[in-house]
């Protein structure tokens, strides 16, 4: 088989692979981020009020593609590993479809729903009309948003990350020149930030397709044929990342509330400022994650333990001393990094206070992502789900819903830092029984007799 994840990995060889997923990632999360800019400078804090309130529908196709795309790649590397090239490629276009027919499933129901469902997530009269404007467009891009995800993953196991990264890279350009475009040439409101954001995701989705349908490469579209014990599998992998994204708009909910209470509209506006910038840096270890994926993946299939062995040490010492190295510039640069978003003092000091207390869960968050990573590479999804379930719900609703009754405000800054050295102890837990204690569950060492 000629796929590049079948060979040797030297530390500098791993880390060059999962560079162009790193940094696909990091575009992604740009996405949120630049609509929001634009949406909040152009056209006021209600049009930016309207698109929180509707981005969990959003949340809920990303998070399926997640699932369908680092679940489906754990099963799909696996197979490559093993040899079986044809159950592979079955599997691939069996994952695809299914992600488009859910996806055109949501689109309709939204279409449908429209009113009702903003109504349920909390739209008022007057943001209504924005509310409605911004969810209707983008779900008619759902399956183009849905694809996108699944291909980023599926291009790295096809040994294509460059592919990937350049096609993630033009659509957020894309995406942050139609936002300029659309919202303030053409006066389309909030309407075209959805637009933007629709056509951007198409760029990727649609060149993914393509590749997939006319590559000659081992991992390509083929005759379907129903794998459902592999799709059960695929689900049960990538739940914890399901659950990742899921937990996300809960999460900022339940900010949201504590914040208004405790210091008011200056304390939403600080706290979004603080998850941007989480977003971007967790984005980073996604991306890693799923760059390593499909090379842990087909390791694990073709049994080659001393391979790794050597994966397993790089992947996490990488994760040691890049999260030591960033977590003290995002502490270092927080009052310039603040700035970009605001000037408005009382919020400025708020959020600039609170970045450098919120900075340090980045010493434990990398290792807690990489190592649910690793465990859905394995196929191991039950440890993974439970890593990423308490990591990304219980600790921080427990942390949320605690300190800031003893520490005011201090307390929700130090919510999600609690919540990451809770499952950082966890993560370790795991690690001893899976990577480090003699045994058959242990995954780097040949099977016992």
């Amino acid at each position: 088989m000629s796929t590049s994840i079948n060979q040797h990995f030297t530390p500098w060889a791993l880390l060059k692979f999962a560079f162009p997923s790193i940094v696909m990632m990091l575009f992604m999360s740009l996405y949120t981020i630049v609509d929001g800019v634009f949406i909040s400078r152009f056209l006021g804090s209600n049009a930016l009020s309207s698109l929180n309130i509707v981005f969990p529908v959003i949340n809920v196709v990303i998070a399926i593609a997640t699932m369908l795309g680092t679940g489906g790649n754990a099963v799909i590397s696996k197979y490559l590993g093993e040899g079986r090239d044809r159950d592979a490629r079955e599997c691939l276009t069996q994952f695809v479809l299914l992600g488009l027919f859910v996806s055109l499933l949501l689109l309709v129901l939204t279409q449908v729903f429209l009113t009702p469902l903003c109504r349920l997530l909390g739209s008022t009269d007057i943001l209504l009309t924005d509310c409605q404007a911004y969810l209707s467009v983008s779900l008619l891009f759902a399956p183009a948003c849905m694809l996108q995800t699944m291909f980023q993953s599926y291009l790295v196991t096809a040994g294509k990350p460059a592919l990937g990264l350049v096609l993630t890279v033009g659509a957020g350009i894309l995406n942050a020149v139609l936002d300029y475009v659309l919202i303030v040439t053409f006066g389309l409101g909030i309407a075209g930030a959805a637009l933007a954001t629709g056509i951007g995701q198409s760029v990727p989705a649609a060149a993914g397709l393509c590749f997939f349908f006319f590559t000659k490469k081992t991992l390509r579209f083929t005759k379907l044929r129903l794998h459902i014990p592999e799709l059960l599998q695929a689900c049960c992998n990538g739940s914890s990342e399901m659950v990742t994204q899921l937990s996300n708009a809960i999460i900022t909910f339940l900010f949201n509330i504590i914040l208004l209470q405790l210091a008011g509209e200056a304390g939403v506006a600080a706290i979004t400022i603080l998850l941007y910038g989480q977003f971007a840096f967790n984005a980073f270890y996604l991306g890693f994650s799923i760059g390593i994926s499909p090379i842990v993946g087909f390791q694990y299939g073709a049994r080659n333990h001393r391979q790794l062995r050597s994966i397993y040490r790089t992947s996490f010492l990488f994760v040691t001393v890049s999260s030591l190295a960033l977590t003290a510039a995002a502490i270092l640069l927080s009052t310039p990094l603040v700035s970009v978003f605001t000037h408005e003092p009382e919020t400025f000091q708020l959020a600039d206070t609170g970045f450098r207390i919120f900075s340090v869960n980045f010493l434990f968050s990398g290792f807690n992502i990489a190592s649910s990573g690793f465990f859905t590479a394995l196929s191991n999804g039950k440890v993974s789900a439970i890593i990423s379930f308490l990591r990304t719900c219980v600790f921080i609703v427990l942390a949320l819903l605690t300190l800031p009754r003893f520490l005011d405000v201090t307390g929700a800054w130090l919510a999600i830092p609690v919540a990451e050295l809770m499952t950082l102890l966890l993560s370790l837990y795991f690690h001893r029984i899976y990577f480090k204690r003699p045994g058959r569950k242990n995954y780097l060492l040949p099977a016992e007799p």
